[in-house]
């Protein structure tokens, strides 16, 4: 199957999904039209309660493209290709509506940041997650905001040092990443469509008021997360992250 991101918007509720055939990893493309289409569903006057799913039933995200990271040559690309992340996750940030994450498989890097980001977590039993980006020298410099505003710096600063190990679900919800693990993809979507449905009832204008309560704070991640972005960018050309690299090639 080729790469998309697609939605549909059925009793007030937007699903948004993206797949990409290598494990979900996220090419520049995909991550421009993902930040687009959340944008749209935001601003779409039918849409209550926005559901971000991936396709698939293993990996929810595998990070950003590899085939694209390893092609980085000069650092205002690198810049561009970190900055694919820092769009959907300030797409999310200033969405107007609830975003409620479906978490199906292991999700590493960038996908940990863009779980981070919803307003509403569920997973599955098999959603273990992963901050490698150590592994190949450089960090998670664009997502850790979020991720640290979801569960602390403490556990952030923990899966981020600890670049090799994947965290059981359990964890992540006891670190307030996911606020439910499901024992199947079944069980886990009937309670995302249930909970998506219940939050339709509410008062759409209590749950935009809250959602800015939920954010404050974040009104400077425009500009955070592109010096992020930058940093990055600029590790990517190391001779440590290039020799890396070569061994995954």
């Amino acid at each position: 199957m080729d790469a998309y991101v697609k939605h549909n918007i059925e009793n007030n509720i937007a699903t948004i999904e993206f797949f990409h055939p290598e494990q979900n990893s996220l090419p520049g493309n995909i991550l421009a039209q993902l930040a687009e289409t959340i944008t749209n569903m935001g601003n779409h006057n039918d849409v209550k309660v926005i559901v971000l799913k991936s396709g698939g039933d293993r990996t929810f995200c595998a990070g950003a493209s590899f085939k694209e990271l390893m092609a980085i040559n000069d650092a205002a690309t690198g810049k561009v290709f970190f900055s694919g992340f820092a769009n959907v996750i300030n797409a999310m940030r200033k969405c107007p509506k609830f975003i409620i994450g479906r978490i199906q498989g292991k999700t590493v890097g960038g996908g940990v940041g863009i779980a981070a980001s919803t307003d509403y977590c569920m997973a599955t039993q098999f959603a273990a997650i992963k901050l490698s980006e150590l592994n190949v020298g450089i960090g998670p410099f664009v997502v850790s905001p979020a991720i640290e505003r979801k569960i602390g710096v403490s556990a952030m600063s923990q899966i981020a040092i600890d670049a090799n190990t994947f965290y059981e679900p359990s964890w992540a919800r006891e670190k307030g990443l996911y606020a439910s693990v499901y024992e199947s993809i079944e069980t886990m979507d009937e309670a995302v469509q249930a909970f998506a449905k219940h939050l339709c009832t509410y008062n759409p204008e209590a749950m935009v008021e809250m959602k800015k309560v939920f954010w404050r704070g974040t009104e400077d991640w425009d500009n955070l997360l592109a010096e992020r972005a930058a940093i990055s960018g600029r590790l990517v050309l190391s001779d440590f992250t290039k020799e890396t690299l070569k061994k995954f090639s």
